[in-house]
């Protein structure tokens, strides 16, 4: 080995040193980011990490992990020990937490064609005892972004756990050769932890009812038999990993006393939730347009007007008929209470108020909300925004644009011979390859992105503040790694492709907008498929 050989592998090896305690760094913040109930008791963590990887940084020479650790740091000094981030920070963390990723994925080897895999906070690990099928899997995962590892042993699958804690596990069932030796494997690891590992067992046999009641008892969240393909797993494998962080609740709080306000305003922020607090009914419009609330909680009595008027005049706007309304007050009538939710309101809690009981109320009334505006706005097969949302979100980012003179690019991606690989497969198995390529878009997009299903195969893309060369590359790439992933069908596999069509806005209509991208994806097609291009000017 050459001297300049030696010093290139010691480089690389410096280099994998920072990449890992940036890992440690993301991996921490995408804790909290998932739980904000978390925030103040991985705030310590959080800081400790990311001083390690500055100093890390700064003593291999690698300047921008160094310059992103330095800017965590800076912001977690206006972070007050044993409190969540006030709300100004959350946005602000974030974006240096985006800064970091970039750095860790950036290619530190130009002659590597290969894209930068954007791998979850925490591993996939997988217990199967059917070397080719791990692979497999193993390979899909990473694809999706994910960082999987095959286990051979109980033994081994334990310790690594204890090292690392998994999001997920998928168990064979009798892994290790014995009747059930996988779930006791899962009963010896499970008994490590504070809180349960999601594990996802798959088994040959269709398994008794004891069978099954010890597995779901040991945390297994699904039971598969026979044994499912790995493009059905990876689906479910999403599902019990949080890559996807929840989003605070924005909470707004009408209360004519400000003590009071301030009280609520405390608790929700401790909580990791967006408050808006206000002492002024008249402003309870404004309030509404400003802050686009969640769940919005009403004081029952003030001054000029009760909180069930104020209920009424909500539920009188069509886009606030469904949010969820609570009222406080001191009214200890029950039939008060119930008159009073007959006008507009969902539920109501009694002065003093309990903080664990108004957060538990918060968290159950936001989650069903949430669920009821996703089938109202979302498509029930790929979990994208539906047509009619798409476009309505289209038309809010033109005013953006238009307001903030940014650019913003709208693109059409059309599945290539789409109507072959149902006629071939079987619809079950085209409707898989339409989810891959949702989740597929979904991990290799910003969050500020908006992904819909504009209908059938076809999928529409707005971005935000892009232009449109690093449009065309960004889906370009996307549009080249999924051309590679193999998409499974029983004992088959096959391949897809996907064709695009990329549009600037230049200050049309949201309608006009999407027509120049459909005419540049028409393009695409009739120069052979498997291609972006880019709308005239």
């Amino acid at each position: 080995m050459t001297e300049e050989s030696q010093k290139e592998k010691l480089r690389q090896h410096f280099a994998r040193r920072v990449t890992t305690q940036a890992r440690v760094v993301l991996d921490t913040w995408q804790k909290i980011h998932s739980d904000h109930t978390l925030a103040a008791d991985h705030r310590e963590e959080l800081a400790t990490a990311a001083d390690k990887l500055v100093r890390y940084a700064q003593r291999f020479e690698m300047a921008s992990h160094a310059d992103a650790g330095q800017q965590v740091l800076a912001l977690m000094a206006d972070w007050p020990a044993g409190e969540a981030p006030g709300e100004p920070l959350w946005p602000r963390l974030q974006e240096a937490m985006d800064q970091l990723g970039r750095c860790t994925l950036r290619r530190t080897d130009h002659q590597n064609s290969e894209a930068p895999q954007q791998y979850r906070r925490t591993p996939i690990y997988i217990a199967l005892g059917n070397d080719e099928m791990s692979s497999r899997l193993i390979r899909q995962l990473e694809f999706f972004g994910f960082r999987a590892s095959a286990f051979d042993n109980g033994d081994s699958l334990i310790e690594a756990c204890a090292l690392n804690k998994p999001e997920t596990i998928l168990m064979d069932v009798n892994f290790g050769g014995a009747a059930n030796a996988g779930i006791a494997t899962i009963e010896r690891l499970q008994a490590q932890h504070d809180t349960p590992i999601p594990i996802i067992y798959v088994s040959e046999e269709d398994g008794s009812i004891e069978t099954r009641l010890r597995a779901s008892r040991s945390g297994g969240e699904e039971f598969f038999h026979p044994a499912v393909d790995p493009g059905q797993l990876i689906e479910k494998i999403e599902t019990y990993t949080h890559g996807n962080a929840v989003e605070p609740y924005r909470v707004l709080v009408l209360d004519d006393s400000k003590a009071q306000a301030k009280y609520m305003e405390t608790v929700l922020k401790k909580a990791g939730m967006t408050s808006h607090i206000i002492t002024d009914p008249m402003q309870i419009i404004h309030a509404l347009d400003a802050f686009s609330p969640e769940i919005i909680i009403l004081d029952m009595y003030m001054p000029g007007c009760t909180g069930m008027e104020i209920a009424r005049v909500i539920r009188q706007q069509d886009r606030f008929h469904s949010v969820p309304i609570i009222y406080l007050s001191a009214e200890d009538d029950i039939s008060k209470q119930l008159h009073a939710m007959s006008l507009g309101g969902d539920d109501f809690l009694t002065k003093p108020i309990d903080p664990k009981h108004l957060i538990a109320t918060l968290h159950n009334r936001g989650r069903r909300a949430r669920s009821l505006l996703a089938l109202m706005i979302r498509d029930s097969l790929t979990g994208l925004y539906n047509h009619t949302h798409t476009l309505h979100l289209l038309e809010q980012e033109i005013v953006r644009a238009r307001k903030k003179d940014q650019p913003l690019c709208f693109a059409m991606i059309d599945i290539d011979y789409f109507k072959k690989v149902n006629d071939t497969f079987g619809h079950p198995i085209g409707d898989r390859v339409l989810r891959s390529l949702s989740m597929f878009l979904k991990q290799r997009l910003r969050k500020t992105d908006h992904i819909g299903r504009y209908g059938g195969e076809e999928f529409a893309i707005i971005l935000p503040g892009t232009r449109l060369s690093d449009a065309r590359n960004v889906l370009n790439e996307i549009r080249e790694r999924f051309s590679e992933l193999q998409q499974p069908a029983g004992d088959r596999e096959f391949k897809v492709t996907f064709s695009c069509g990329v549009a600037a806005w230049r200050g049309e209509s949201a309608q006009a907008l999407c027509e120049r991208a459909d005419r540049a994806l028409y393009v695409s097609k009739a120069q052979g498929r498997n291609c972006v291009n880019v709308a005239d000017d």
